[in-house]
């Protein structure tokens, strides 16, 4: 199992400029982007065993980042 955060702009890189456009000219873009970023941060510090979570935690957190993940891609790709 890979530890790598999975950063938006390494997960897109062909959508870095876009990202950048979405997030100061689209509230809800700019809301997804955010909570993306938090919930794969807290993803990250669980894996890495930084804050410990149990296994349904961590299933329900990684469900939710690949949900906002698919909603940013689907976005990105208008």
């Amino acid at each position: 199992m890979s530890h790598t955060p999975h950063e938006l702009a390494e997960e897109f890189p062909e959508h870095v400029e876009k990202m950048h456009v979405l997030k100061t000219e689209n509230a809800h873009f700019l809301k997804l982007f955010d909570e993306y970023h938090e919930i794969n941060r807290a993803v990250h510090r669980a894996e890495t065993d930084v804050e410990p979570t149990d296994d349904l935690n961590m299933e329900v957190m990684r469900k939710k980042r690949l949900a906002l993940k698919d909603e940013i891609y689907g976005m990105l790709a208008k």
